[in-house]
C-alpha cells in the first residue's frame, strides 16, 4: 500500500524538539504506508531552503510559489518563473487568495494568482491553491486566466459541496487534510462524500492542522494515514482502495509516474 502526502511544509516541522533530521521524518511516514511527499514553499527564499533540506530524496517532490499572506514585499516575478521551470518543480504554489487574514493586500494577491496560474500554463505545471474568505474571486479567477488548461488542486479544502461542484467541473482535484477529522467539520465530510474517488487527495499541511487523534502535536507527513483511514470509511471503501485511487491521481496531476511512487 502507498500513501502520498500531498501538501507538507518540511522546513516547518521542528527538527530540534520532534525529529532527529528530514530522513527520520520520512521513516516514520514510511512505517505507516506514507511513502512520497510534496514539499511546499511559501516564498521564494523559502523554496531555496526547502531545495537544500530535500537535497536529492527520489521520494520527496517540490512545489515553488507564493503565498497570497506572504504579498507584504513585492518578489521577482522573473526569479519565480526561473525557479518554477526546474525540473525537481512539479507544481506551482502555494498561490491563492486569503482574505479573512489580510484585506490589505487583495490586489497584489489576485496579481500574484494570475502570474501563478499563467506560468504553469506556460509551463505546464499544475498549480496549488490555498482559498481563504475569497470563494468568488478564487473561482473567477480560475475561470478567466483558463486553469484547466494545467490543472491544478484546491489544498486543505474547507469549503463546501457546491463549491466543491464548481471546482470540479474546471477539472480541478480536491485535496482533504486532517480538519476532515475534526468534530465541527460536517461541511467538509459532507464535501467528501460528494467529491470522486479520482478528484481527491489527501494531506496533512504539516506542520499545522494535526488531525485526530493527534491534535495538539505538530502535524507531520506519516499522519497522512489518519486522513486517509478517516477518508476510506467516509467513502465507503477499504483503505487499499482509497490508498491507491489517491496516489494514481497525485500521479496524474502531478505528472510523476506510478513507478516513482512505487504503485
Amino acid at each position: 500500500m502507498f500513501i502520498v502526502d500531498s501538501h507538507c511544509h518540511l522546513d516547518g516541522l521542528d527538527y530540534e524538539k520532534h525529529h532527529r533530521d528530514l530522513d527520520d521524518v520520512i521513516a516514520k511516514a514510511a512505517a505507516r504506508d506514507v511513502k512520497f511527499m510534496l514539499a511546499i514553499a511559501t516564498t521564494l527564499p523559502d523554496y531555496y531552503k526547502i531545495k537544500q533540506l530535500v537535497g536529492d530524496r527520489e521520494n520527496v517532490a517540490l512545489a515553488c510559489g507564493v503565498h497570497p499572506l506572504n504579498q507584504e514585499a513585492p518578489y521577482d516575478v522573473e526569479e519565480f518563473r526561473r525557479l518554477a521551470a526546474e525540473d525537481r518543480v512539479v507544481a506551482l504554489g502555494e498561490t491563492g487568495l486569503d482574505y479573512f487574514y489580510q484585506q490589505e493586500t487583495k490586489a497584489q494577491q489576485q496579481v500574484s494568482f494570475r502570474e501563478h496560474i499563467r506560468t504553469g500554463i506556460a509551463l505546464n505545471k499544475p498549480i496549488i491553491v490555498h482559498t481563504r474568505d475569497a470563494r468568488e474571486d478564487t473561482l473567477a479567477i480560475l475561470r478567466e486566466e483558463q486553469v484547466e488548461k494545467c490543472g491544478g488542486v484546491l489544498h486543505c479544502f474547507t469549503e463546501d459541496k457546491e463549491t466543491a461542484a464548481k471546482l470540479l467541473d474546471l477539472g480541478f482535484y480536491i485535496s482533504f487534510s486532517g480538519i476532515l477529522t475534526f468534530r465541527n467539520a460536517e461541511q467538509i465530510r459532507d464535501a467528501a462524500r460528494y467529491v470522486p474517488l479520482d478528484r481527491m487527495l489527501v494531506e496533512t499541511d504539516s506542520p499545522y492542522l494535526a488531525p485526530v487523534p493527534h491534535r495538539g502535536k505538530e502535524n507531520q507527513p506519516a499522519f497522512t494515514r489518519d486522513v486517509a483511514d478517516y477518508m476510506a470509511v467516509l467513502k465507503g471503501v477499504d483503505i487499499e482502495t482509497l490508498a491507491a485511487a489517491t496516489t494514481e491521481n497525485f500521479s496524474r496531476l502531478f505528472h510523476i509516474p506510478m513507478s516513482r511512487l512505487g504503485g
